[in-house]
């Protein structure tokens, strides 16, 4: 065994570690589980993630040393560490094929929507001050971050089975909100007024909203200025559960003028046309019970997370919106995003896919808990409906 195979083995299983890591931070961000829980589990996970390689290549000296010279006794190889060596080698094929075959370069799934993007640095649009923190103010300095760049992207998205009398209904769609305190409201604001002078049909917001108690305050400044013709909806997501009682948030945004969609279905005209408005905020809250058989021509699905996606297939929608994933916040060249709390990974980490019947939108939503974007601006979305 040459030294060169031998140490390329070494980084194989070194980088499959990395990927097995990634693929399982991604995952457990899925679940629907407490807060605390999922942070302990991550922390020990990136614990785990720095630790392993120095002591794993420290137990393995001396084996890919007699690798090397042919004297290597597999029986002297740790059991727990040739077991995880060999997982980190099949997560390779496993997990690596999988993740190359979804790249956002290769657009499989993917809906091709013309798309009109206009960049605005939202500090010079404003009067105020947007970063309010130390934390803010230092990292929405650093040359990569595009935290205040906000990315208005007009899109004219085909959908499947749209009747014909929705063909140009305009939606504006925002998401991720992540009111911390950290960024000034008049950030988010901004893309509030932004869409309403779009004069869309219909406004939705798909969860995130908030994510300390004090900002609560905030959302009639914010969304009471929001004006749809056929109204404005919104759905919560993992972060509105930080607050005391998320209803405080429903009732802040329903005296804001807003309709809560959460885990229900709500018969609506929309352009004329029969409609289902349905609202899921699974797994953090109940699923809505809806007859997987439409009585509508149309079914318009508000979501937090793409996870769902199965499950508006399986009840027949035509539409679905989400957030929740930030678009990876951040992307490499060609390769796209690595982070991306779902079950899918990054595969629908943002953009517009269909499986039938349902065609889904993702928006890279405007905000978040982490600061700093790089290669991912915050987006909002107005899309313009056309029949595939």
């Amino acid at each position: 065994m040459s030294p060169t195979l031998a140490w390329i083995t070494a980084a194989a299983v070194l980088a499959g570690h990395f990927g097995l890591m990634l693929s399982g931070y991604n995952r457990i961000n899925g679940f629907g589980w407490q807060r605390r829980t999922v942070k302990r589990c991550t922390k020990v996970m990136f614990a785990f993630t720095l630790l392993w390689p120095p002591i794993a290549i420290w137990m393995w000296q001396g084996f890919l040393s007699n690798w090397v010279t042919g004297n290597a006794d597999l029986s002297s190889t740790p059991t727990l560490l040739a077991i995880y060596s060999v997982l980190c080698l099949l997560a390779w094929p496993m997990l690596g094929i999988p993740w190359l075959y979804f790249r956002p370069i290769f657009g499989v799934e993917a809906v091709t929507a013309p798309r009109q993007t206009e960049v605005v640095p939202v500090q010079q649009a404003v009067s105020n001050r947007l970063a309010l923190t130390r934390k803010c103010k230092f990292e929405s300095r650093l040359p990569i971050n595009q935290v205040f760049d906000l990315s208005i992207d007009q899109i004219d998205l085909p959908v499947a089975h749209l009747p014909a009398e929705l063909d140009g209904y305009r939606i504006a769609h925002l998401s991720d909100i992540h009111l911390t305190g950290d960024i000034h409201p008049d950030f988010a604001g901004y893309a509030v007024q932004r869409a309403t002078q779009w004069d869309p049909h219909l406004m939705a917001i798909t969860g995130d909203i908030i994510d300390k108690q004090p900002c609560i305050d905030w959302l009639g400044q914010i969304f009471a200025p929001a004006r749809a013709r056929d109204g404005c909806y919104f759905v919560l997501g993992n972060h509105d559960t930080r607050v005391v009682d998320s209803w405080q948030t429903r009732d802040a945004m329903d005296r804001a003028g807003w309709t809560d969609l959460g885990s229900r279905g709500l018969k609506k005209k929309l352009g004329g046309v029969d409609s289902l408005l349905i609202g899921n905020e699974y797994p953090w809250f109940q699923r809505p019970l809806i007859d997987a058989q439409p009585d509508q021509p149309f079914r318009l699905l508000l979501s937090h997370s793409p996870d769902q996606f199965g499950w508006a297939r399986r009840h027949n929608v035509t539409l679905m919106l989400a957030g929740h994933t930030h678009g990876g916040q951040g992307r490499l060249p060609l390769a796209g995003p690595l982070l991306s709390p779902s079950f899918h990974g990054s595969r629908y980490a943002s953009g517009d896919f269909y499986r039938a019947p349902t065609t889904m939108h993702v928006t890279r939503g405007l905000a978040g808990t982490h600061l700093i974007r790089i290669n991912c601006r915050p987006e909002l979305s107005l899309l313009t409906l056309r029949a595939a």
